[in-house]
């Protein structure tokens, strides 16, 4: 099973997780703000995007971050979206993972 071992910050606008396998990931805020998954940011019907995600400041940074069971991140952005639950495979940006 996919597992982080470690979740932390290199600083406020970068997420890095060591995953159990050894490898590491490293995203921006800003990065996984444009990644999100939730139905304000992606139709849920159509799995277009809806959010803009130009209007992204650069120096966007994660607050919350916190586990949802074993499968998922919750983070909350400093522009104040907390809606996105992260899977994963989507943070690790689709990499293979020994299981």
């Amino acid at each position: 099973m996919l597992q982080p071992k470690v979740i932390t910050k290199s600083d406020p606008t970068r997420l890095v997780i060591q995953w159990a396998d050894g490898a590491e990931t490293e995203r921006s805020a800003a990065e996984l703000r444009n990644l999100c998954p939730c139905a304000y940011c992606v139709d849920e019907h159509t799995g277009q995007q809806r959010y803009d995600t130009s209007s992204t400041p650069s120096n966007i940074e994660t607050r919350n971050v916190r586990l949802v069971g074993h499968y998922a991140l919750s983070i909350g952005f400093s522009d104040g979206h907390d809606l996105g639950i992260f899977p994963w495979q989507l943070i690790a940006g689709g990499r293979e993972f020994k299981r």
